[in-house]
């Protein structure tokens, strides 16, 4: 018997990715800015008596990914407009019709009416 391809799977929601996949993907978006600070330090370091100007920019470069790096780390988890919202709205209540008024008969009463006879 051959063996089974384990089968593909489709998000059929509109949920959000799990937390684990969330914070996999921050942290490698971390890892990746301080990656690329590091190589600006390094730059700096090897163009400071080449070409000054360049190596400045990178120094800036260096000092301000570890400042973008960490407030896109903590940024948060991802918006989901297409979600359906879970407030259930209140329904809307109609007004109640006016009270509708029997018309009163005088007779049979002890109205004004009777009291004449």
């Amino acid at each position: 018997m051959p063996k089974q391809r384990s089968a593909e799977v489709f998000r059929i929601t509109g949920a959000r990715k799990g937390l684990d996949e969330d914070v996999r993907g921050r942290q490698r978006r971390y890892v990746i800015s301080m990656l690329a600070r590091t190589l600006a330090v390094v730059l700096t370091i090897v163009l400071w008596n080449v070409e000054r100007p360049l190596a400045v920019a990178t120094l800036v470069l260096g000092m301000l990914l570890p400042y973008v790096a960490v407030v896109v780390a903590n940024a948060g988890r991802e918006n989901a407009p297409s979600l359906p919202s879970s407030i259930v709205p209140t329904p809307y209540r109609t007004e109640l019709p006016p009270s509708q008024t029997r018309p009163e008969s005088t007779q049979g009463t002890n109205g004004p009416a009777d009291s004449q006879r």
